[in-house]
C-alpha cells in the first residue's frame, strides 16, 4: 500500500491478505493498468462494510468511489 495513505483500523494486514489474495481474481493482461491495487480496492471495500457509510463518503485517500463500487458490483 501507499505510503501516502492513512492507515485504517480495517485496512488488510499482511497475513489477511495472503489468505485473500489467491481469491481475488488477477488483472487481465491488455488495456490500460491498474491505477489502484487489488489490496487497496479490497481494504475499501472493508472500510465501507465495517463503517457502513454511503460510498461517496469513502475517504478521498482510498480508490474512488466508482472503482470500489465497481468491484462491489462484479
Amino acid at each position: 500500500m501507499s505510503g501516502l495513505r492513512t492507515r485504517y483500523s480495517t485496512d488488510l494486514s499482511d497475513p489477511e491478505w495472503e489468505i485473500l489474495h489467491p481469491l481475488v481474481p488477477a488483472i487481465r493482461p491488455g488495456g490500460r493498468p491498474a491505477k489502484h491495487t487489488r489490496r487497496e480496492i479490497l481494504s475499501a471495500l472493508v472500510y465501507r462494510l465495517r463503517s457502513d457509510c454511503a460510498w461517496k463518503l469513502l475517504p478521498h485517500d482510498l480508490p474512488p468511489w466508482q472503482t470500489v463500487c465497481h468491484y462491489w458490483r462484479r
